[in-house]
């Protein structure tokens, strides 16, 4: 076993490569966990891990780690019965190659996963979980904002699993999921506006756009697309691509639609995307200044069009509107 920076309290040891005493609640800061075994979390067990490698681990559940919270990591040939990365944990920017099961979810099996890589394990790369924002395959049926584009790491014979520089996984995560300031590198966590898939944050990026959203459309990453307008429709790619509409169709984009009365309030509509998160606001003089105050925040968008009833809109007016979406 080969551990660094051991967590203050008490001290765990092991015995030819067998984990002997109590491991739960410990945090682990920028550490190396290799070659070890254990009924339960071969590597780490109801733990938080930030910036650490587990490579190598084995366990009867949860190879890498078990019922633990692992953020910035990067687990690598770990192996188990079931959950031979991990097991019922949550990971945020963390990259599961290469771990394998001899059930379902050699990757990971169980939990929830954001902003994560896991790819190339066997026999597959996940089971029974929660996946939001992440690098996988198959395209998985819950969660949000996954993709099944192989991640392009710089070298995956060699264990370098960096992002090269069209990597899909480039600004393609969620900053809500980002935890610490650093990737597994010890390099800005965020770079480039937008948190990257995975534990290696690509620095200096030449787009802000999600590389795997210009890809999907077919456009540049070098930035050239950021500001253009290729459908016309009054709307840039960036602002295409945080309203999640499409750049190429015009009639896809966010857009107020005509208000109308009802006997319980004003019913306002406007043009939205399933999925995406929506804040309304209300103003009933543009000339102050602070017009506009909030009516009502994550509005849960719906296909076509999403529609909003003001209850609270009293009176003669005059009622003006404006709809945003939430990042």
């Amino acid at each position: 076993m080969h551990t660094e920076q051991l967590p203050a309290g008490p001290q765990y040891f092991q015995s030819h490569g067998r984990y002997r005493g109590r491991r739960g609640a410990s945090t682990l800061n920028h550490c190396v966990l290799t070659g070890n075994f254990a009924q339960r979390g071969g590597g780490a067990l109801d733990s938080t891990l930030n910036n650490c490698t587990l490579t190598d681990n084995s366990a009867g559940s949860g190879g890498g780690a078990e019922g633990a919270t692992l953020n910035n990591c990067l687990l690598t040939g770990n192996s188990a019965f079931i959950g031979g990365g991990a097991y019922g944990c949550t990971l945020n920017n963390c990259t599961l190659t290469g771990n394998s099961s001899a059930y379902e979810g050699g990757g990971t099996t169980g939990g929830t996963l954001n902003n994560c890589i896991v790819y190339f394990n066997t026999p597959a790369n996940y089971y029974s979980i929660t996946l939001n924002f992440c690098c996988t395959t198959p395209l998985p049926s819950n969660g949000a904002g996954n993709i099944t584009n192989a991640p392009l790491v710089v070298d995956l014979a060699e264990g370098n699993l960096r992002l090269q520089t069209n990597s899909p996984c480039i600004n393609a995560g969620r900053n809500v999921y980002a935890t610490g300031s650093t990737d597994l590198d010890g390099n800005p966590r965020i770079s480039g506006g937008t948190v990257d898939i995975g534990a290696y944050e690509f620095q200096n990026p030449a787009s802000a756009i999600s590389y795997a959203w210009l890809q999907q459309f077919g456009l540049a990453t070098d930035g050239s697309a950021d500001f253009a307008d290729p459908d016309g429709d009054a709307m840039n790619d960036w602002q295409e691509w945080r309203c999640g509409t499409d750049p190429t169709d015009p009639f896809s984009l966010l857009k107020m639609l005509a208000l109308s009365n009802s006997g319980s309030g004003v019913v306002v509509s406007w043009r939205s995307v399933s999925g995406m998160r929506y804040c309304l606001q209300r103003s009933s003089n543009l000339a102050a200044s602070s017009a506009f105050s909030t009516l009502q925040t994550n509005i849960i968008g719906q296909a076509g069009a999403t529609t909003y009833t003001d209850t609270d809109a009293l009176g003669n007016g005059p009622f003006y509107y404006r709809v945003g979406v939430q990042y």
